[in-house]
């Protein structure tokens, strides 16, 4: 089975499968990095594929790219060659997510600096727990309701809500910036923003307002969300539902603390 010819018909199979962007770009990734290696799919080409990407690539990337080829597989109608992920440890601590004291500091100096944009965009990833990509579908008319309904591939329905004291302060500022209707987070032309836009201002923002730009990222905001949400409700099961995820196991990773409030708890406990 040839695969140089079959990116475009990948791409199409991935796009009626309404995924991402994100992960039709990283999928058909995937199967042109098997398709520069390899001249065919068999299953002896997929077993050394799997044994390559091990020696180079971390486990994560390593799951990101056997999910892209097991995806191919189903779409080229050879299950049989699908390949096993591989196993992550999970991390004992957050480090790399913004700290509230962080989070609380941005907004503030961004809403009385400005852009508004930018103060509305960091109040609505932390008070959402909304992944970039959803958070550029929220459009007016879910500030009137409180709550936006997305739907996967398979029709499974997830809301994401929105605080009510957010939506009556983010009224206001369409009603302040003459917008009634369409998506909120828009450029100057009027056109959506994109994800990399936004990864790329966080950044610019982070460092302008000395907080360390590696914990200022969209999905950093995400994992605030879910830290705060714990500790305030500590309902786990609830709390995945909310960011989508199908097993509880993924969701128990923000019940662990990060390194410096490890060592703060060992300093203040160990006394022997």
């Amino acid at each position: 089975m040839k695969l140089s010819a079959d990116l475009d018909g990948f791409r199409l199979y991935l796009q009626e499968q309404k995924l991402s962007d994100s992960s039709i770009t990283s999928y058909v990734g995937s199967l042109r990095l098997f398709g520069t290696m390899y001249a065919s799919l068999t299953a002896s080409t997929a077993k050394k594929y799997r044994a390559y990407l091990i020696a180079n690539y971390k486990p994560s990337t390593v799951n990101q790219r056997i999910c892209g080829f097991n995806h191919y597989v189903d779409y080229a109608g050879k299950p049989r060659y699908k390949l096993p992920s591989v196993r992550l440890q999970r991390a004992s601590y957050l480090d790399a997510v913004i700290s509230n004291k962080d989070y609380l500091a941005l907004k503030r100096r961004l809403k009385k600096k400005g852009p508004e944009l930018w103060f509305f965009v960091v109040w609505f990833l932390g008070a959402t727990g909304a992944r970039v990509s959803e958070l550029l579908k929220i459009k007016v008319e879910h500030l009137s309701v409180g709550y936006m309904d997305l739907y996967s591939k398979g029709g499974k329905m997830r809301r994401v809500y929105i605080p009510d004291t957010l939506c009556r302060e983010a009224s206001a500022w369409c009603l302040r910036r003459g917008i009634s209707s369409g998506y909120l987070f828009t450029n100057r032309q009027g056109n959506p923003l994109t994800a990399r836009g936004v990864n790329s201002q966080l950044k610019h923002y982070a460092r302008l307002y000395k907080i360390d730009p590696n914990t200022v990222y969209p999905h950093s905001f995400r994992h605030r969300f879910a830290i705060n949400f714990l500790q305030r409700f500590n309902d786990i099961a609830l709390l995945a539902d909310l960011l989508g995820h199908d097993n509880v196991e993924t969701t128990r990773i923000y019940l662990t603390r990060s390194t410096s409030e490890q060592q703060k708890m060992i300093d203040k406990m160990v006394t022997w």
